[in-house]
């Protein structure tokens, strides 16, 4: 099997149309694809999605957000359980990072708009990740998010090896 690169991250959001105005609003995303209500009965969603059999997909929406890998937003109706999201230190907690021109000057505009943003933006002046500069963000919903910025190669390439993707490098 050939691996080209990650097609798609895909994650279940409780207000679509919130979530998609956040991502055009705050990243520039453009959306691509719309589903509308998935017409399939529940042994599909159990067998071929793993949830309950009483869920149902009621709409998908694809983003792309500039030349990175593409955004697969799902809302279903049916799910009984409010659960919190899981934090980043707890097994399946995730977020999605966004590689952006200038993280500090991201930073600005995004408290500017409202978001939820966490301290920093933090500069990496060591190590394996040296020449990095990061800062997490919430969306309206609570999903921890990341913009990234580089100033050049990270310290790690110094030993040579494989490179990590980048919509910059790799455009």
């Amino acid at each position: 099997m050939k691996v080209f690169g990650v097609e798609h991250v895909g994650f279940t959001v409780p207000d679509l149309e919130e979530a998609v105005s956040f991502f055009e609003t705050v990243f520039g995303a453009v959306t691509v694809m719309t589903t509308g209500k998935v017409d399939v009965d529940g042994e599909f969603m159990r067998r071929r999605l793993g949830v309950p059999e009483h869920c149902r997909i009621e709409n998908i929406k694809v983003l792309r957000c500039g030349k990175g890998s593409n955004l697969e937003l799902f809302q279903y109706s049916g799910e009984t359980t409010e659960e919190a999201l899981k934090r980043n230190s707890q097994p399946g907690g995730f977020h999605v990072a966004f590689q952006v021109d200038d993280a500090v000057a991201a930073a600005e505009r995004l408290r500017e708009k409202g978001v939820d943003v966490l301290e920093g933006p933090t500069y990496v002046d060591a190590g394996a990740m040296k020449g990095l500069t990061w800062l997490y963000l919430r969306a309206p919903w609570g999903q921890f998010l990341e913009i990234v910025s580089m100033t050049g190669p990270l310290g790690y390439e110094a030993d040579g090896g494989p490179k990590l993707w980048s919509p910059v490098c790799n455009a």
